[in-house]
This record gives structure tokens, C-alpha cells and sequence, in this order.
């Protein structure tokens, strides 16, 4: 791969030509405020760069080593902290919070409360501060506050707890998908997505395992706090442990990673510009923001977040309650769930490698939502004497986060200008939000144990998730085609270093859509 580097005022010289052969003038106009990128490039005007196949590999994997890691450790966390509550459900939080009706219902909703409040400000504090300072700076402070939950005695302590928690765990997925797209090209980005999202899998096993070690334990031997609490501490404080680490590892950008020589900087930098997208920008731009509001395909992800994560809000909170219902006991249930998460890990990372290698990670995602039907079908369907065919059933829904996992890294893909880029992230968050509120009041006390409306609300989301699959590949294919006739136009010209004005996937004709 080979580029040559130009000043802001060289590009204005080769104005991009629209299909009739007038400049653009938008276009010109946002050359005046490039991306991050061109930084690594001042000096070396006139320069040729060139990154060889042996060299990308070597620079790639040094990268995977520092970066992929804790990306990984932390996101694991960012969920088991979230499925804490479901542990902590039978193993004697309602009792001793006197949670009575629909309070619990409302515990595991009120997270998504604090989340929607403050995910547009995180994303735009996560593009206008240091990347990797604000995000460590939102890591431990999450695990501070989840570790607070030891010492709640009462209701109103747990919303508060719960709300701050959402706070400060809204910067996590939008600014993981922020650190894939700075780092990793378009056919790298599904399967690193996929590999650091399926940590939620072993996040599962991980807890599910301490949960139940703690519950037998407790039991046995006694203990001087309650279990759920124990949960909750060693959870939290090994979550801002770990958010110490991140806060001295992990680089803003490619421009300051201490473990990479100066050439390699410019190299990592370079081996993405084929991404047509840069590596950041910090300046607000009214126009990327009306663009994204206005986006067909931005709406699209929201709505699959929306109806995506009913099931999720739902079966997150409940899960361990769920597997009671299929006729286990509460100890046994807390080690049943865990094998749920070896499917969500075969399935995660399987998608995410196949659909880079295939080129089309939207269609080969649809498998896990279509194993997710079967297996809630099998649930609704088999009777409650049928307990082992109904927990394959749970252990099947677990491949339902694939088609997420496919939009959340095509957020880093497929959406560009980081203006419009941190607001469809927050836009697909809220609606994640939403979904995950929705999600956890189908499970009422009066329907256990089928939990039918529940049931049935799954299977619609599902399916309803799965056509807004189908639409967003057909889209982004017409789109491609359009694009492909105006570059084909004898009139279009090309700027020099187009790809780092942070221009928008819409309005930059050499973006391509990956399906």
C-alpha cells in the first residue's frame, strides 16, 4: 500500500468534480478541517510511503497483541457487571432490599435510565477528549460504583446505584467500536469486533461459576456479608483494577502509542486509509449531525437495536429466574446459565470471522438470530416436564447478539465523519437502551413459570430483527452501485488524500459500503 501526502491547501488545487463536472463546493470547504491523521504525515511532504504485505502483517499483530487484550478483559467485565443483578437475584437481594412487586423489574431497568441520559454527552466527550483517558476515566469509575453495591441496605440505594452505573458504563461499546475503526481496515474490523464483544460469553461462564463457588461456599461455611454482596465487590474492584491498567496501556490514537516506533506510527496510520475514514476528528460539525438524523441507514440500526434488545433487556435480568422456571434449583441454575455462553462465543467469533472472509457480514450474521427463534420456540413450545430440551433452548437464544455485534462494527465501518459517526452511535445506544427497559417488564411474577407474553415477545422481535437485516444489506448494496456510477463518470476527480477530511460516508464517493 503506497500514498503520498499533501498539505490542506494542495488538496483545495484537485477540487472533486460531482457527476455534471461542477466542483463541490461543500466538499472544498471541509478540506479546511482534515481528520487527526494528517498529523503523522506534516514533514513528509512529497514523501512515498510504502507498506508491504510482510511489514502490515508484523505492524498487525503487534496491534492485535497490545490492543485486542484489554479490550477484550474489559468488555467481559462491562457485562458480567451487568448480569451481576441476575445472580444476585437468588442468591437473597430481594429479601434483604425488601424488593416487593415490580421493584426488581425496575432494578434492572433503571441501568438503562442512567445510560440514555448520558450517552450523547459521552459520545461527544469521547470524540472531543482523549479517547483512551475519558474512556479508563469511565471504566473505574464504574467499577468504584459497582462495588458500592456492597454496602446498599434498601431500595432506593440500588436505583441510585444502578442509574450511575449506566452512566458511566454508556462510554464502553461506542468507544471500543471508536478504538476498532481507528486501528483496524474494513475486512479486520468484523472479526475483532466479534472477538472482543463474544468476552460477554465468557464473562457468563466466568460469573456464573464465581456465583455459584460463592453461593455453595457461603452456605457451607458461612460468611460475615450477604453472598450478593460479595458478588458485587469482587466485581467492581476488579473492574477498576483492570481500568488502571487501561488507563496506562491503551493509546488515544495511533499518534501517541508509546509501544510503537515513530515509523510504525505513520505505518498504522497508513495501513487504514483505505478505511476512507481517518482516525479522529475533535470538531463538532452541525452538518454530519443533521446528516446522521436524516440517514435511512442510521435508522435502520436504531431500529434494530430497539427491537433486538427487548429479548436482551429481558433475558439478561432474568435469566437465572428463567432457568428455575425449566425446573433446577437456584444453586444450579447460577451453573446451568454458563454454558450459554460458549454458544454466544462460537457464535460471535465464527460470524465475525466468516463475515469478513466472505465479505458480507450482514447476511452471515442473520444465523445467530435464526438459531435465537429456534431455540425460544423450543422454550415456548416443550412442555414444562421437558427440562432439558427447554435449557437447549436458552443455550440456542444465546446467538441472537450476532446481528448487534454486525451493526455495532459497522458503525465503525460503514459510518463516516466522526461528528456523524459518535451520533449514530449514541442513536443505536439509546435505542439499545430503550429495548433493554422495554425487555425486562414482559417477564411479570404472574406469568412464571411459562412466561408466555414474554415468549411470545421474543420471537416477534426476532423475526422483526431479522427483516431489518435483510433491508440494511439491500440498502448498503444500493448505495455501492450509486457510488460506483458517479466514480465511473469520465467528470469525477478525486482529491488528493480524500481520505482523511473526514468526509461522510455519504458524501464521499470513494466510500464503499461493507455488507
Amino acid at each position: 500500500m503506497a500514498g503520498n501526502t499533501s498539505t490542506p491547501s494542495d488538496m483545495e488545487k484537485t477540487p472533486r468534480l460531482d457527476s455534471i463536472g461542477h466542483p463541490q463546493e461543500a466538499i472544498i470547504k471541509h478540506a479546511n478541517d482534515a481528520d487527526e491523521a494528517m498529523k503523522a504525515f506534516e514533514g513528509y511532504e512529497g514523501e512515498s510511503l510504502v507498506l508491504d504485505e510482510a511489514t502490515n502483517k508484523k505492524l498487525l499483530r503487534k496491534i492485535d497483541w497490545h490492543l485486542m487484550p484489554l479490550l477484550c478483559v474489559i468488555y467481559g467485565l462491562n457485562f458480567l457487571d451487568k448480569t451481576t443483578l441476575s445472580y444476585a437475584s437468588i442468591m437473597g437481594i430481594q429479601k434483604d432490599l425488601n424488593l416487593v412487586g415490580d421493584d426488581y423489574q425496575w432494578l434492572g431497568s433503571l441501568f438503562y435510565f442512567g445510560y440514555i441520559a448520558w450517552e450523547y454527552p459521552t459520545n461527544r466527550l469521547l470524540q472531543r477528549l482523549p479517547l483512551a483517558k475519558y474512556s479508563s476515566f469511565c471504566i473505574i469509575m464504574w467499577g468504584l460504583v459497582l462495588s458500592c453495591f456492597a454496602a446498599v441496605t434498601n431500595y432506593q440505594g440500588a436505583i441510585a446505584i444502578r442509574f450511575f452505573l449506566g452512566v458511566f458504563e454508556s462510554a464502553v461499546s461506542p468507544g471500543f467500536a471508536f478504538f476498532t475503526s481507528q486501528w483496524y481496515t474494513k475486512n479486520e474490523q468484523g472479526t475483532r469486533t466479534g472477538i472482543w464483544f463474544s468476552f460477554n460469553g465468557f464473562a457468563q461462564i466466568f460469573g456464573g461459576l464465581v456465583a455459584y463457588g460463592i453461593s455453595t461456599g457461603t452456605a457451607k461455611n458461612g460468611s460475615s456479608i450477604a453472598p450478593w454482596k460479595i458478588v458485587f465487590l469482587l466485581t467492581g474492584l476488579l473492574t477498576a483494577s483492570i481500568g488502571v491498567i487501561f488507563l496506562f496501556i491503551m493509546p488515544d490514537n495511533q499518534l501517541n502509542a508509546r509501544w510503537l516506533t515513530k515509523d510504525e506510527r505513520r505505518l498504522a496510520v497508513e495501513r487504514v486509509r483505505i478505511n476512507q475514514q481517518g482516525i479522529g476528528n475533535k470538531n463538532f460539525k452541525a452538518y454530519q449531525l443533521k446528516e446522521a438524523l436524516t440517514d435511512p441507514l442510521a435508522w435502520a440500526f436504531v431500529f434494530y437495536a430497539l427491537v433486538a434488545d427487548i429479548p436482551n433487556g429481558g433475558v439478561t435480568n432474568f435469566f437465572s429466574q428463567l432457568i428455575v422456571s425449566f425446573g433446577y434449583t437456584s444453586q444450579q441454575s447460577l451453573l446451568y446459565g454458563a454454558p450459554g455462553g460458549v454458544v454466544e462465543i462460537v457464535t460471535l467469533i465464527g460470524c465475525g470471522y466468516f463475515g469478513d472472509r466472505l465479505k458480507n457480514r450482514i447476511l452471515v450474521s442473520t444465523s445467530g438470530l435464526i438459531l435465537a427463534i429456534i431455540g425460544t420456540l423450543l422454550i415456548a413450545a416443550l412442555p414444562l416436564t421437558n427440562n432439558g430440551g427447554r435449557l437447549a433452548g436458552y443455550y440456542l437464544y444465546q446467538g441472537s447478539a450476532t446481528g448487534f455485534v454486525a451493526l455495532l462494527s459497522l458503525i465503525s465501518t460503514n459510518v463516516a465523519g466522526y461528528t456523524k459517526k459518535t451520533t449514530v452511535a449514541a442513536m443505536y445506544l439509546i435505542a439499545y437502551c430503550v429495548g433493554n427497559i422495554i425487555g425486562p417488564q414482559t417477564f411479570r411474577p404472574k406469568d412464571a413459570p411459562h412466561y408466555t407474553p414474554a415468549i411470545i415477545t421474543i420471537v416477534v422481535c426476532l423475526c422483526a430483527a431479522l427483516a431489518d437485516l435483510v433491508f440494511i444489506w439491500w440498502y448498503c448494496r444500493h448505495q455501492n452501485k450509486k457510488k460506483a456510477a458517479v466514480r465511473a463518470d469520465p467528470s469525477y476527480t478525486k482529491l488528493e488524500n480524500q481520505e482523511w477530511l473526514d468526509l461522510t460516508d455519504r458524501e464521499n464517493p470513494e466510500f464503499t459500503y461493507t455488507l
